[in-house]
C-alpha cells in the first residue's frame, strides 16, 4: 500500500468523520462513494464494494464512539431511545452484515442508492421540532421505533454502515425527535449498530484491516471536532446540510450504476 493510497484515505476519513460527528451519522453516506470512486480517479489503488463496505464499518464504529463521546455531558443523548432502537438495530445488522458477501456489487450500489434517494425524500419533507433543549423529555412510539431500527439495521449492516444517514432523518418525520436529540442519539445508536456490522463483516473476511486503520486514525481526530461543531450551530441548518450531502452521494451513485 502506496503512500499516495494512506493520504488519500486519510483524507477521506477526516471529511467524511467531520461531517459524521457534526451531522449525527457515522460518516458512511459520506465515505462509501468516496471510498469507491476517489482512489481510482486520483490514480491509487481502487476498492471494491465488499471492500468499502469492510473498512466503512470498522470507521463508523471509531467514528460514533467519539462522536457520543463528545456528546456526553450535553444532555441531547436520550436514554430510552438509545436502549430501544440500539438493540433491535444491534440484532439486525450483525444478520445482515454476515451475509452480506452473498450479494453481488451491482447489488450493494443498488441498495445503497435505494436507501439515500428514500433519506433525501425524507430529510426535505421532515420538520424541526422547535422544544429542543437539553435534558426535556421527548416522547416517542416504542414499538415503531424498534421496528423501524431493525429495517434500518437489516439493510444498512449490508453495507457496512451503522444506518445514521437513513436513520436520522426517520427519527426527525416519522418518530417526531427534536433535531439536536436525534443527532446525539443517532450517533449511540449507530455506534451499537456498528458494533453488530463489524462483528459480521470481519467474521467473513470481508475487512481490509490497515486501510481500515488509517481511516480510525482520521475518524479519531475529526469526528469529536465535528460534533463540537454541530453543538453551535443552528439545528435547521444541519438537517440541510445532511439532506444536501445524501443528494450528492445518491446521485453519484446512480450515474455509476446506470
Amino acid at each position: 500500500m502506496d503512500i499516495a493510497f494512506v493520504i488519500t484515505l486519510f483524507i477521506i476519513g477526516v471529511i467524511g468523520s467531520f461531517i459524521s460527528g457534526m451531522i449525527g451519522i457515522g460518516g458512511s453516506v459520506i465515505n462509501y462513494p468516496m471510498l469507491l470512486y476517489l482512489p481510482p480517479l486520483v490514480g491509487v489503488m481502487s476498492l471494491t464494494a465488499h471492500e468499502v463496505a469492510g473498512i466503512g464499518a470498522i470507521q463508523v464504529f471509531f467514528a460514533t464512539i467519539s462522536g457520543v463521546w463528545a456528546y456526553r455531558k450535553s444532555g441531547f443523548l436520550h436514554k430510552n431511545l438509545i436502549i430501544y432502537m440500539g438493540s433491535s438495530i444491534f440484532i439486525s445488522s450483525i444478520a445482515s452484515s454476515y451475509f452480506s458477501y452473498l450479494i453481488s456489487e451491482k447489488g450493494m450500489n443498488y441498495i445503497y442508492g435505494v436507501l439515500a434517494l428514500i433519506a433525501v425524500i425524507f430529510m426535505f419533507t421532515a420538520k424541526t421540532k422547535r422544544e429542543d433543549v437539553a435534558n426535556g423529555e421527548v416522547t416517542f412510539n416504542k414499538w415503531l421505533a424498534s421496528s423501524l431500527a431493525f429495517i434500518i439495521g437489516g439493510v444498512s449492516g449490508i453495507l457496512g454502515a451503522g444506518g445514521a444517514f437513513i436513520l436520522v432523518p426517520i427519527m426527525l418525520s416519522v418518530l417526531n425527535i427534536p433535531t439536536r436529540t436525534t443527532i446525539a442519539s443517532s450517533l449511540a445508536i449507530t455506534f451499537i449498530s456498528s458494533i453488530g456490522t463489524v462483528i459480521g463483516k470481519v467474521g467473513t473476511g470481508q475487512v481490509l484491516f490497515v486501510p481500515a486503520s488509517v481511516l480510525i486514525i482520521a475518524s479519531l481526530l475529526a469526528s469529536p471536532l465535528g460534533a463540537y461543531l454541530g453543538q453551535k450551530v443552528n439545528a435547521k441548518f444541519l438537517q440541510w446540510l445532511l439532506a444536501l450531502f445524501i443528494l450528492a452521494t445518491a446521485l453519484k451513485i446512480w450515474i455509476g450504476i446506470v
